[in-house]
């Protein structure tokens, strides 16, 4: 198992927590986002989902990673 931390900019509230995870969740990865800090630690399987596979899908709930 690989663990990253993103730094994720646009998100401000608790919608944006559950999207974000939720959206990680369903390319088959964990993730739990600290909204304070702007960032989401993943954990995932590198055998099973890539890391641009995860950011694809944070940005494709409207949120960038940097």
């Amino acid at each position: 198992m690989s663990n990253v931390v993103l730094k994720v900019e646009g998100m401000s509230c608790g919608h944006c927590v559950s999207s974000v995870e939720k959206a990680v969740s369903n390319v088959g990865a964990a993730a739990k986002v600290d909204l304070s800090a702007k960032t989401v630690a993943v954990e995932f399987d590198e055998n099973k989902v890539s890391l641009g596979t995860i950011k694809e899908a944070i940005e494709d709930q409207g949120y960038d990673v940097v």
